[in-house]
């Protein structure tokens, strides 16, 4: 049978079929609506045209923001707001008349890329998505772990590590807390700090290129980002030693990152050397939907929410 995977995203929502070993077949995509029952129907007609196309069903697993409650069983956590407080999975369920899988969209970043990407063949993965916000997912042996509350590898909303008189206690995070790793670490994180040194309202993209070219202001930033996110990996490591990280995400296409981040984190991890690997995603912005379509996969995916 193919696997369908959807990659349901705050901008775009894509479908693609896999073959067994992993080819793509065909793939789909359209604009994110802005209602909920248009994004139930954007989703089913995006599977039945990858279907059609291929000539058969297949399964269907579905990546997207936010978690299951274990308790209730309605989204939550999502910044596509609409989605949160529905069964968004049951409805899906009942769209389509078959059965769904739904995992957290950085859970199948680390799924995708454990399976047949850059961390294929490792113990433990830990997947970072690194873009306008800060996701990350856990795989351990070729099995998603999402925890007894869903909430596993969600890193993104700990408080910033180390940090330094003027990190404490950081800036209010949309999740009510203050001073979590996705206000410092994330492509909005960066251009929050550079404008609150400089007054310079400027993408992330801007003050990356600038650094590039020797700007000392946007460099400095760099720095603090790059150190910022060493500290919480470093964290990682101590509580999980993970083998590989992979990066993913908009941030992940700075080359720097893995020349530098190495030597940022060995100091900080309580062993007497350190040599887990830091990759770029394999898939790119496909492991999303790849990792959808791999919750099918035996002994990949494990229910623990409430159906």
């Amino acid at each position: 049978m193919i696997r369908i995977g959807v990659d349901f995203g705050g901008t775009k929502i894509e479908a693609a079929a896999l073959s067994q070993d992993g080819h793509v077949l065909a793939s789909s995509r359209v604009p994110t609506p802005s209602d909920y029952d248009s994004a139930i129907g954007a989703v089913c007609d995006l599977i039945a045209k990858v279907e059609q196309q291929v000539g058969q069903q297949g399964s269907v697993g579905v990546g997207a923001p936010g978690s299951i409650s274990p308790r209730s069983g309605l989204m939550r956590n999502a910044n596509t707001v609409y989605l949160n407080g529905r069964t968004f999975r049951e409805d899906l369920t009942h769209a389509l008349g078959r059965p769904v899988r739904l995992a957290n969209d950085a859970n199948c970043l680390a799924l995708s890329e454990a399976w047949d990407g850059a961390a294929m063949g490792a113990h433990t993965t830990f997947a970072i998505i690194l873009g306008t916000g800060c996701g990350g997912g856990l795989v351990v042996d070729g099995r998603l772990v999402e925890g007894v509350n869903g909430v596993a590898g969600e890193w993104g909303h700990i408080p910033l590590p180390w940090p330094t008189p003027e990190e404490n206690p950081g800036p209010p995070c949309w999740c009510g807390q203050s001073g979590c790793l996705e206000t410092w670490v994330s492509g909005s994180g960066l251009r929050r700090d550079f404008k609150a040194r400089t007054g310079l309202d400027w993408t992330g993209e801007a003050i990356l290129s600038a650094a590039r070219n020797g700007d000392l202001e946007a460099d400095a930033a760099f720095d603090r980002l790059v150190d910022r996110l060493a500290r919480a990996m470093a964290v990682l490591c101590n509580i999980l030693d993970p083998d590989v990280f992979v990066l993913g995400g908009g941030l992940s296409n700075i080359d720097a990152l893995y020349d530098r981040l190495p030597s940022l984190i060995a100091p900080r991890v309580f062993a007497d050397q350190w040599t887990a690997r830091i990759a770029k995603a394999r898939w790119g912005d496909s492991s999303g939907v790849r990792g959808a379509a791999r919750l099918w996969e035996p002994g990949a995916w494990t229910n623990h929410v409430a159906a």
